[in-house]
């Protein structure tokens, strides 16, 4: 009677296991979680932080500087398939989040980190490679910004805070 018990008890314990884990890993098919807003690194279980330097992976915006209120458009251009990723404006002064996004492409959805629409994330897992953004600068200065990307290429492979050239602001006194 005891091993039976304890073969039961085993079991559930097993299966309570399985599903968390289940249900955590289907957490990150739509999207990073707020979790991710400060260091804009993916949360799951044994991945493999790539560096920055070695991706496939560009940010870019076909404006060298803005004033306050422009807004900016930002591709993402892509060698290879990815599943998700993290994108963010942030100053280069401090590092901290800036602006929001005001436009961006299927298969995404905007998340709010310190304000609304500030940070963009994937809404599933389809494959993806070239993104078109468009980013809202506050209506007051805020200096130099440059935008910042992490891609998770697989549930095990990322690389984070792949950033853009510098956007300067123009307009400050």
């Amino acid at each position: 009677m005891e091993d039976g018990r304890r073969a039961h008890i085993a079991i559930v314990g097993w299966a309570c296991t399985t599903l968390c884990l289940v249900s955590y890993a289907a957490a990150f098919s739509h999207g990073a979680s707020l979790s991710a807003c400060t260091d804009m690194m993916p949360r799951h279980l044994r991945a493999q932080l790539h560096s920055p330097s070695n991706n496939y992976v560009t940010v870019h915006t076909n404006m060298s500087f803005y004033f306050p209120g422009d807004k900016v458009p930002v591709t993402v251009r892509s060698t290879r398939d990815f599943m998700g990723f993290l994108l963010q404006a942030r100053k280069v002064s401090n590092d901290e989040i800036a602006g929001t996004f005001v436009f961006i492409p299927p298969g995404s959805k905007l998340l709010t980190c310190f304000e609304d629409g500030d940070t963009v994330t994937h809404s599933d897992k389809s494959l993806k490679r070239n993104l078109s953004f468009v980013w809202k600068a506050p209506d007051q200065p805020i200096g130099d910004i440059k935008f910042f990307i992490s891609v998770v290429q697989s549930y095990f492979v990322y690389w984070a805070k792949i950033e853009s050239a510098i956007v300067a602001q123009r307009g400050q006194n």
